[in-house]
């Protein structure tokens, strides 16, 4: 992480200091000073006072972490009914049965909670996919909609009109889809695989998004195998509708079972496109792979490859505690300890490929104009309990301080006393 200072002079009092903190690995120690919500100098010694000023004492200071997929109003409803094969087709059945029961009062405790516990492990922006249909009306997507006004200056929420239910199949939700948008989503969502026609869905949810000019998020290829895929018409109709760096696609689980040359094609497709790759782990090994006997498959979308491909790839949480992922917290930093492994991201040049994932290349995806640590940019950073960059994900610190737009909205402290 590095940091780019202004040639504009050091005001004589700022809001927030963090002295001597670690932007970067084997770089002098740097003063950030924070003023009316945006990072006002960055140098190794900063002559100005702040109101407010933090010993960071060789601690890591990054940008605010980004949730770049999650499923807000679905979370902590494990224990009403649990999914018992572990499936994605009873997720999808278990759920459709629950969200009819949701009321906005349940919906509301249980975002909240969610929201407080992203905002206390770091992340200071999430995508949030809201679900409606027919049968359970606009109850959770109206209340994500509050719930987006109510954090505003402690979490930025992204609101993804989703439409888990299909749109073709299922009658009302493509009206439903155009009041969301007028509603205020900020996203289109998509989801073909669940759906009648892939394809057709794909093309109804474009237009949408041209109609009001709104970027799309696809729920994509969530399938063990390779043989129904759409990405590569998903791909082809980002590029036509010339919606390069627009769209964005979680899970794509199915790609890591393409053959090598067909999965490289495609990844070539995808660079061009410029679409954005959410690897969800934490849901995907666990649905994933429920019908192999021998040699399980990890069922996650080939992360390593889309890297070395030129495609952005991002790591999110999806769902906490439900028929998807029964377990979980909302702490990106996990997601990313569980990727190193799991992706083969664990080799000491691939490790410093994975922060990014959780902060510059969600920005990115996201299209956040003002973010990261320079200065002019909104002053949205973590201070973590470790003295390396490199160490971020591998110590899973502690996220001693949490700053949106210059306010501190988190503070952590762990201490451990040891009887020997």
């Amino acid at each position: 992480m590095s940091a780019t200072a202004s040639n504009a002079a050091t005001p004589a009092a700022a809001d927030l200091v963090f002295r001597q903190a670690r932007l970067a690995d084997g770089a002098p120690l740097m003063d950030v000073a924070i003023a009316q919500g945006r990072i006002a100098d960055v140098a190794p010694k900063l002559e100005c006072r702040g109101t407010t000023e933090i010993e960071a004492a060789g601690r890591v200071l990054i940008p605010g972490l980004i949730e770049s997929h999650l499923h807000l109003e679905k979370a902590f409803v494990m224990d009403r009914k649990p999914n018992r094969s572990g499936t994605l087709m009873e997720a999808i059945a278990v759920t459709a049965s629950l969200k009819p029961t949701f009321t906005r009062e349940d919906i509301e405790t249980r975002s909240r909670r969610v929201l407080r516990q992203l905002v206390g492990f770091g992340s200071t922006h999430v995508r949030a996919h809201a679900e409606f249909d027919p049968a359970q009306g606009f109850t959770g997507f109206d209340t994500v909609l509050d719930l987006r006004r109510e954090f505003a200056g402690v979490i930025d929420i992204q609101v993804v009109a989703f439409p888990q239910e299909g749109i073709l199949k299922t009658p009302g939700t493509d009206a439903m889809m155009v009041e969301a948008i007028k509603k205020g989503a900020d996203v289109v969502g998509g989801i073909p695989y669940n759906d009648t026609d892939a394809r057709e869905h794909i093309d109804w949810v474009f237009k949408l998004a041209r109609d009001f000019d709104k970027d799309l998020d696809f729920h994509q290829d969530f399938r063990d195998d390779a043989d129904a895929m759409s990405i590569e018409y998903l791909a082809r109709k980002t590029i036509e509708s010339k919606y390069q760096g627009r769209v964005s696609v979680g899970h794509l689980t199915a790609l890591g079972a393409a053959t090598p040359q067909r999965r490289n094609e495609i990844i070539a497709l995808l660079r061009d496109a410029g679409i954005s790759v959410m690897c969800l782990p934490a849901t995907d090994l666990h649905l994933g792979g429920r019908k192999d006997e021998t040699n399980v498959r990890r069922t996650l979308a080939p992360v390593r490859a889309l890297r070395d491909g030129g495609v952005n790839v991002c790591l999110a949480t999806n769902n906490i505690c439900n028929a998807f992922t029964p377990y979980g917290n909302g702490d990106l930093l996990q997601i990313a300890a569980l990727a190193l492994p799991a992706c083969h991201l664990g080799g000491a040049d691939d490790q410093a490929t994975v922060l990014p994932m959780l902060t510059t290349n969600p920005a990115r995806a996201l299209r956040l104009p003002n973010y990261g640590l320079a200065v002019g940019r909104d002053a949205d950073m973590v201070l973590l309990d470790t003295l390396k960059v490199s160490d971020a994900i591998i110590d899973l610190p502690a996220r001693n301080v949490v700053v949106k737009r210059g306010r501190i909205v988190a503070r952590t402290e762990r201490r451990v006393e040891y009887a020997f």
